[in-house]
């Protein structure tokens, strides 16, 4: 399996099957493909399986690629403007993601769930307490939104981060939430309540624009969508940080 990354903030994944070969993503995520190219939706693994790894945010059923006859191409696209990862996992090496992130992988990766275990973590972490874990060997294509920075975390090392541009991070970094301090920085200082507090070791992926944060701009800047002046409406701020 060869593949290529195109462009920059709308990219495009193209790989390339040997014969026999296959990659599967979520429903809604090809592209094009050439006609060598046989596909089959399936529940991957089961209706029960397609359903638990649905409370993760991911689609019920999976898309399978394979090529046949002399091998072919199929190619992927992100639905928002950001940045493909990929990632050839060692067997046994695991990934946890934030909702959405997976776009597609070898037949021998491992698409799953995975349970944040802290109460604060899941409640006011963005995005529950059942996120997407991936699990190698092999190739696996992530879609983050906006560009990305990876961290480095070392043992003890800690960073603090707007939960919404936490893309990816390894089993390894624990994930906390911590209170904000300062009255006014909670009432005025636009970042909700939280922050997100990694621990290391081990190493994150952090995207500069939260598709939450996109949603929000158009929705300000659209027709009758009510922007607000720079203090915004504290009460809003307060509940939207809790939310996001």
């Amino acid at each position: 399996m060869q593949h290529v990354i195109h462009g920059t903030t709308l990219q495009t994944l193209e790989v390339d099957l040997d014969p026999g070969e296959m990659i599967f993503s979520q429903t809604h995520q090809m592209a094009w493909m050439t006609e060598a190219i046989k596909m089959d939706t399936n529940t991957g693994g089961g209706l029960m399986k397609g359903l638990m790894r649905s409370l993760s945010g991911a689609s019920l059923f999976l898309t399978h690629f394979t090529a046949e006859r002399g091998g072919g191409m199929v190619a992927f696209c992100p639905r928002f403007p950001g940045s493909l990862v990929a990632r050839n996992l060692a067997a046994g090496e695991v990934l946890v993601c934030r909702k959405e992130t997976f776009l597609c992988a070898e037949s021998s990766v491992t698409l799953d769930i995975f349970f944040r275990q802290q109460l604060g973590a899941g409640i006011f972490g963005g995005e529950g307490f059942i996120l997407q874990k991936v699990t190698g060997p092999g190739w696996v294509f992530l879609d983050l939104s906006g560009e990305v920075v990876e961290k480095d975390l070392k043992p003890g090392e800690t960073l603090q981060v707007h939960v919404g541009h936490v893309g990816v991070q390894d089993p390894s970094v624990s994930f906390s939430i911590t209170m904000i301090k300062g009255f006014r920085n909670v009432l005025f200082g636009g970042e909700g309540l939280f922050l997100a507090t990694l621990r290391g070791p081990g190493r994150v992926f952090l995207q500069s624009m939260p598709v939450v944060n996109l949603a929000e701009e158009i929705f300000r800047h659209a027709p009758g969508g009510g922007a607000r002046g720079e203090s915004g409406s504290v009460v809003g701020d307060i509940i939207g940080g809790i939310f996001k």
